[in-house]
């Protein structure tokens, strides 16, 4: 498994997950249950989206398309 993206808070996760899915990408959340013991503190780096090694170079540019992508076109 590679590591994708990492996410500032679990629903961000889940929101690239489910994207990278939408595009035939098995995703996994990593380090979820990390943001329920931290309650409200930031744990910026600890949750991230995993793939596939074979996945790893289509995931990064579907996320750099959904990252540039203007809000009233996503």
């Amino acid at each position: 498994m590679v590591s994708v993206y990492s996410a500032q808070s679990v629903i961000d996760a889940h929101l690239i997950r489910g994207l990278l899915e939408s595009e035939g990408i098995s995703a996994f959340v990593y380090g979820g249950d990390l943001q329920g013991g931290l309650g409200e503190l930031p744990v910026m780096g600890l949750i991230t989206v995993r793939v596939a090694e074979n996945f790893a170079a289509q995931a990064f540019a579907i996320i750099a398309d959904y990252e540039r992508a203007e809000p009233d076109k996503l």
